[in-house]
């Protein structure tokens, strides 16, 4: 299915691409960008791991040609990272040009944004002593506020979104390995399922948040309490109650009307996160019951990360 989002013109608007050869397969371009203080840097390094050239800072005036020179070095270029941020100066404006330049040379860019909250970006400023590139008389809260409002439209384009602000080094790693296989080359939707605690807070990038606290919490039972959500006994009291089945029966149907619709609208990832009080019983059984039955019907690749696990 093709994408419904118009790519956005390059800057001049009459120029046009100069010819290019067709990309090669498995040529992969990503787009990382996202809020100051949200991980890009960490983010870069692993995709120098992954063998990506990244380009880091690059003023938006050479965006254009930097997308002749991925174009026309399919080879030299098959894995490319482009990092976009505040640094960049009218951020939107360089990333409309960067995914318009990319789009009209034959290559769709898998566009990774990394945030975080307001507090973990805030902690992560004061203890690196880093400047806020947005930051003046302002502030740092009020920095990051305007930076969200300038980014949002963003990361309702962007593929995949991440909140870093509970992961390891080694989740991140994780997460961004899991998705790039997700997206790459796929028209599908491209479907992740996060287990949570509310306790710990809401995940930032849930595009859906089920609360599952109205079902009878395994903690209370004294031989369940250690165990977590992927064990048999816990998953067994779980489903065991009536009201499971029944509240996964609606939300089976309320997906089969809503995923068609958002592929329609050309939307290609759904973050649905699910939460109980800690995140360790049955938002875990219920995130993993629903996984099942979404791999099942086959609307696009499906991944689960549950965020709690390891506390």
């Amino acid at each position: 299915m093709t994408s419904s989002r118009q790519s956005p013109e390059e800057p001049g608007g009459a120029s046009t691409p100069s010819p290019v050869a067709d990309p090669a397969p498995g040529q992969q371009v990503v787009v990382l960008t996202g809020l100051s203080g949200g991980g890009k840097t960490a983010a870069a390094k692993l995709f120098e791991d992954l063998g990506y050239i990244v380009v880091d800072n690059l003023p938006g005036e050479l965006l254009r040609d930097l997308a002749d020179l991925i174009a026309l070095n399919p080879t030299r270029f098959a894995h490319t990272a482009i990092v976009l941020d505040a640094r960049t100066g009218d951020v939107p404006l360089a990333f409309g040009a960067m995914r318009g330049a990319l789009e009209g040379r034959g290559m769709r860019p898998v566009i990774f944004f990394l945030e975080a909250s307001d507090d973990v970006l805030i902690r992560r400023f004061s203890e690196t002593r880093h400047r806020h590139p947005l930051a003046d008389e302002r502030g740092i809260a009020a920095s990051i506020e305007l930076e969200r409002a300038l980014l949002e439209h963003i990361r309702m384009q962007a593929d995949v979104v991440i909140d870093t602000s509970r992961l390891s080094l080694r989740e991140l790693r994780e997460r961004i390995f899991a998705r790039l296989g997700d997206v790459q080359n796929s028209d599908r939707l491209s479907i992740q399922l996060i287990s949570f605690g509310f306790k710990f807070g809401v995940p930032l990038e849930a595009d859906l948040v089920l609360d599952v606290r109205f079902m009878k919490n395994p903690h209370y039972i004294e031989q369940l309490r250690h165990q977590n959500g992927l064990t048999e006994p816990v998953r067994e009291y779980v489903m065991g109650q009536p009201i499971a089945e029944a509240f996964l029966a609606r939300l089976r149907d309320l997906l089969d009307l809503l995923v068609p619709a958002y592929v329609d609208e050309g939307k290609t990832r759904l973050t649905i996160a699910i939460g109980c009080t800690g995140g360790f019983h049955r938002s875990i059984v219920m995130t993993e019951q629903l996984a099942a039955w979404l791999r099942e019907r086959d609307f696009g690749p499906v991944s689960v990360f549950h965020r709690e696990l390891e506390r």
